[in-house]
């Protein structure tokens, strides 16, 4: 059964996405933004709580851990099976992220959504005011992936220790990074057409959250 986009637009109207590159500053901009506004913080990958309905037959990029052999399978891949399995991942994603948002919307509260849709997507979702677009430089996405202290992270980072080669298999993973953050990927969302911040040396925490706050008219 669908449902058709204008209810689903109705249904989450109390929901502002941030979608955006790598090393942007979602997670924190989120987790903020609920707390300053007495909001529901939904940070990376919250639709986990709904994992356990996948099933690798008809979810295989989400189900990809239930069948990899291991984690070196995991990071030997190539820059173009990562970018498959990733964008593959935020197309299965997106139902749950749906079916998360519409139970927690019941609230009435302020959802602040770090979230896999994308810009496409979210103008049939939301309106312009919304939803907001951080991005970061490219070398902030793939040379500082492994600097933020997220358990995730760096536990890849001590699976890519392990490789006969480390530092073989670290550049292939940073090959991988780049390829997932490519010039076309930020295009996409730079032209969305949708409000932008862009992370430089000069911006701070503070700076982006007023700047949140006024788009979003908060």
């Amino acid at each position: 059964m669908e449902i058709a986009d204008n209810i689903l637009r109705s249904l989450l109207k109390n929901c502002y996405f941030i979608n955006g590159t790598a090393y942007a500053g979602k997670s924190t901009m989120v987790r903020l933004l609920a707390r300053r506004h007495d909001g529901i913080e939904c940070g990376e990958n919250y639709h986990d709580a709904l994992m356990d309905a996948i099933d690798p037959a008809f979810q295989p990029n989400l189900g990809y851990f239930e069948t990899m052999s291991g984690w070196r399978e995991f990071l030997s891949r190539t820059p173009e099976e990562y970018v498959a399995w990733m964008r593959g991942c935020a197309r299965e994603s997106a139902q749950l992220e749906l079916v998360r948002l519409l139970r927690l919307s019941e609230s009435g509260r302020k959802i602040f959504v770090d979230t896999n849709l994308s810009p496409e997507r979210l103008k049939a979702l939301a309106d312009w005011d919304h939803v907001a677009i951080l991005l970061s430089p490219r070398s902030l996405s793939v040379e500082r992936f492994f600097d933020r202290p997220d358990p995730d992270k760096q536990f890849l980072y001590r699976e890519l220790q392990k490789f006969p080669d480390p530092e073989k298999a670290m550049a292939n993973f940073k090959a991988c990074m780049a390829l997932a953050n490519s010039p076309e990927r930020y295009q996409e969302f730079a032209g969305s057409g949708f409000f932008t911040c862009l992370r430089t040396g000069e911006s701070t925490i503070e700076g982006t959250l007023a700047a949140l706050e006024e788009h979003f008219k908060l």
